[in-house]
């Protein structure tokens, strides 16, 4: 929807953090030691990126929080659930992704934050056996629970907005159902029903987050807010949603580089794409049912960009394929390996081959910090359901499958699409368009 300009970000902003594992210690950390001036935080747009505002001789590049009111380092207030009972210290010291002199100045800080205990149902993450966990009759308890963690920590904190984040693992695949997930009644029934099947505990999350008047933002390819229910609680709060998982590594590559096929009118006869990740995520993804979601959500990226109907010559019956690999060894060093099969004039055969050795929760941390401001910047200026100008940091957009609505997958596009929000929400015209 249409924003208005938004209001001045004032008080305190708590983020409240479904996981404490590899990403979510990155992101605090980071955030904790970026405020000391002991680290940068690359790779952030909301801390680095200049936009163009105003055209011709009106024309400035300014920092976002120079557009907009944003809030400071400073004012980020942290909590976490997390179904293991270790602190943000120890859980960034197993998880092995930062040096631990990168640690140790904001140590206290980090062991200030002990996770509540997490709504959790082990059919939903089998590889995953903590102790920290609620015990709850239903899944509408489940939401209760964590309704009053959410009140507790904003009226401890003092937070005078919360956001709540899901940076835990992915949940085996639940396929939007309509008899539970059509609309906000149904859902609301299959909780107190105790329909566990249809209702993730991701669900609870989201439904107790925008009951408590906090945004919420899906990290993982879960369904969580990505059905008819959830987008009407979320139009009935005034609360912006977005979702779904955080592009971080090959598909960030996938989204830059299909765009250079199809710009350059290459034809496309396959894409493969395999990853190899030994961190908690990767473990939980080594379950078929689980990796099914993530499939889901890694496949739809290519299909929007390169289309066959609009160039049948090119784009028709390409094979795409894509595989995760559980490979301990590596930890949070995911290696991402792409063979594409293209062809040229006269429909002779090339080979392009990509190899990205990268560190999952360093490419996350940043995308968890500018998410979470610029859903809480959404909120100041108004907006309200699923907010579409931040798919440029999610990997498989959320979007109105029920219209046969076509996500914007396009990385340069989603671009446009954020540079535009931001330029509005600060009271400047949207004057860029995608073509």
């Amino acid at each position: 929807m249409a924003s208005t300009t938004a209001k001045p970000a004032t008080g305190k902003l708590g983020i409240m953090v479904v996981g404490l594992g590899a990403v979510s210690t990155t992101f605090i950390t980071g955030v904790l030691m970026a405020r000391k001036g002991l680290a940068k935080p690359v790779g952030s747009t909301t801390q680095y990126d200049r936009i163009r505002v105003g055209r011709g001789e009106n024309k400035k590049y300014l920092k976002v929080d120079e557009i907009v009111s944003m809030p400071k380092l400073d004012d980020i207030v942290f909590a976490a659930w997390d179904v293991y009972p270790d602190n943000a210290y120890e859980s960034a010291i197993h998880a092995e992704v930062l040096k631990k002199e990168d640690i140790e100045p904001v140590r206290d800080e980090l062991l200030a934050i002990k996770p509540l205990k997490a709504a959790f149902d082990h059919n939903y993450a089998k590889r995953l056996d903590g102790d920290n966990v609620k015990q709850c009759a239903t899944r509408w308890d489940m939401v209760e629970q964590l309704r009053e963690d959410i009140r507790r920590f904003k009226a401890e904190s003092g937070a005078e907005r919360i956001v709540v984040l899901w940076a835990a693992s992915t949940e085996i695949y639940v396929a939007p159902d309509m008899k539970y997930h059509g609309t906000l009644a149904t859902l609301e029934q299959a909780m107190k029903d105790n329909e566990t099947a249809y209702i993730a505990p991701s669900m609870c999350y989201a439904y107790a987050a925008l009951q408590e008047d906090a945004p919420f933002i899906m990290g993982a390819p879960n369904t969580t807010v990505d059905i008819p229910a959830m987008w009407e609680l979320a139009d009935q709060k005034k609360l912006p949603i977005a979702g779904k998982d955080f592009k971080t590594g090959q598909t960030l590559v996938k989204s830059g580089f299909a765009p250079i096929i199809g710009t350059r009118m290459l034809g496309l006869s396959g894409w493969f794409s395999t990853n190899i990740l030994g961190n908690r995520d990767g473990l939980v993804l080594d379950e078929p049912a689980n990796f099914r979601t993530k499939e889901v959500s890694k496949l739809s990226t290519l299909e929007s960009i390169l289309v066959a109907e609009k160039q049948p010559d090119l784009y028709t019956n390409y094979f795409h394929k894509v595989r995760i690999n559980y490979y301990p060894p590596r930890n949070d060093n995911k290696e991402g390996w792409d063979n594409i099969d293209i062809f040229g004039w006269m429909g002779y055969p090339m080979q392009i081959k990509i190899n990205f050795l990268c560190r999952d929760s360093i490419l996350a941390a940043p995308l968890c910090l500018d998410l979470c401001l610029l859903i809480d910047l959404a909120h100041r200026a108004g907006r309200y359901g699923t907010q579409r100008f931040l798919s440029f940091f999610l990997k498989s957009p959320m979007h109105d499958y029920t219209k046969d609505e076509v996500p914007v997958n396009h990385l340069f596009q989603q671009y446009v699409m954020l540079k535009n929000a931001i330029r509005e929400m600060g009271g400047y015209e949207a004057d860029e368009e995608i073509d």
